[in-house]
Order: structure tokens, then sequence, then C-alpha cells
């Protein structure tokens, strides 16, 4: 597997943030924290190609959201904010080394933190990022290789992975203040503990979990049900509305 990561701009105080308040970035350590999500995801058997093409945009280290990368095809996103609407033009070239790729294109639009998959469905959440008509054109876009798209409602959380990832066994981890589940009743659930409402976004990786180590009841929880845990302190990067999810896009190689 390989994931792609992105430096961290020195703009990064500056990147657009919806559900959470403004708070002082420590840039440095942002940096710290970002090599060491790294080391995890090299610990986890992990190629790791780490980027500095879009230095200059404020959320470049949030790299998930430029593209959905599927064992058949690549679609790269239309971002639903004006301030990152440049970044997957540096990226796609890199991509396409990969994959096949295929463009959602505005006004349509379309995030890569929007879309889960468990299996051959695709779960994409109806967020203040992706809208109707961006769905429509990924599922046109997926469907021929046999992949089922699913709409997910989301509320008060900017992506559906804010809200719902997937753990090992197919499960779905989700915070349900955040997401309908009534349109989940195809999946088996678990809910994370209450106090801790932004733990639902983990990252599985070659069968290894992450998640930010400010999560420990979570931890506690993934544990119990037998999961391999590595928690990575992302501190910095919750003040930026990111989660462990966003900072790397994986590639089945």
């Amino acid at each position: 597997m390989l994931a792609l990561t992105h430096l961290p701009s020195s703009k990064l105080q500056a990147c657009e943030r919806t559900f959470v308040a403004h708070e002082e970035i420590d840039y440095e350590r942002a940096l710290t924290q970002h090599a060491a999500y790294c080391d995890a995801l090299r610990a986890c058997r992990v190629r790791v190609v780490t980027l500095n093409v879009n230095a200059d945009q404020p959320d470049s280290t949030f790299i998930e959201d430029i593209a959905v990368v599927l064992d058949e095809v690549a679609v790269l996103a239309s971002m639903g904010t004006a301030s990152r609407r440049d970044e997957p033009r540096a990226i796609e070239p890199i991509i396409r080394e990969h994959r096949e790729m295929v463009r959602i294109e505005s006004p349509a639009t379309l995030e890569g933190g929007d879309v889960l998959r468990v299996g051959r469905t695709l779960l994409v959440g109806t967020s203040c990022r992706t809208n109707h008509a961006g769905i429509a054109l990924f599922a046109a876009i997926v469907e021929r290789f046999g992949y089922r798209v699913m709409p997910i409602p989301i509320r008060e959380c900017l992506h559906l992975k804010t809200a719902c990832t997937v753990l090992p066994d197919g499960r779905l981890l989700i915070n349900p203040a955040w997401i309908n589940k009534s349109a989940l009743t195809d999946f088996d659930l678990i809910e994370i503990p209450t106090d801790e409402p932004w733990a639902a976004n983990v990252c599985l990786v070659n069968s290894n979990m992450l998640l930010p180590a400010a999560h420990a009841r979570t931890a506690n929880l993934i544990d119990s049900l037998g999961f391999a845990i590595r928690a990575v302190e992302l501190s910095e990067f919750a003040k930026a509305e990111g989660g462990v999810t966003c900072l790397s896009l994986l590639i089945n190689e």
C-alpha cells in the first residue's frame, strides 16, 4: 500500500474551519506531529511519499479530499470550497502514475473525505462540501466497475468520515449525533463514547486502526473489539478540523 501525504503548509493557520472555533495552531508542532503520523503509517507496512506541491495552499495537508482512489479508477475531486479548488491540479499527475483518472467538474462538488468504501459499497456523505450533482456524477463513474453508491445524510460536521468510518470486520464506527442512522440499516454499527464526538474518524491501514491519541475511551473500545491500535498525536490538526484519515491518500499498489 502507498500513502501520499503532504507537508503542512506554513499558511495552515489560514485553513478553512466550519464546525470548530478558530484557535492558534502551533506550526512547528504540526510538522512534528505530521512526521510522527507518517512514521505510524510506515509501521503499518505502508510506503509513504510526502509531497510539497501545494505549499501555498493552507489546507493542502488534508490530501485525502483531493481524490477517491479505487482499485480500478481514481476520481479527482471537485472541491466544495473556493479556497481549495486549485489543490487537485498539482496532485493529479501523481495519481495518474497509479490509476486511470476521471474528474468531477464544477458546479458538481465531491471531496474524498465524504467517501467511505465498505467492500463494494461506497457511502457518500451529503455534506457542505459534496452536493447531489457530485454524487450523481461519481455514481455514474464507479457503478460501471460494480460499486454501489449510497448517499448518506450528515449534519453538524464537515465530511462523512468525520461521523463514520469502517472497522476491519466491516462494522461502522459512528457518531450518531452527526449521521442519519436510518440510512445505515444494512450495516452493524458501533457508537463512539458521547464525550469524544470527533472519535468516529479512525483510519484502517492493513488491519491496523490509527486514531488520535486524544480519544482514549474510543481506543479502549476498539481494543476491546480485538483490533490492533496505533495512537498518534494530532492536536494541531484537530484545531484545523482535520482527522486521522484526512492526512493521507491511500492507494493499493
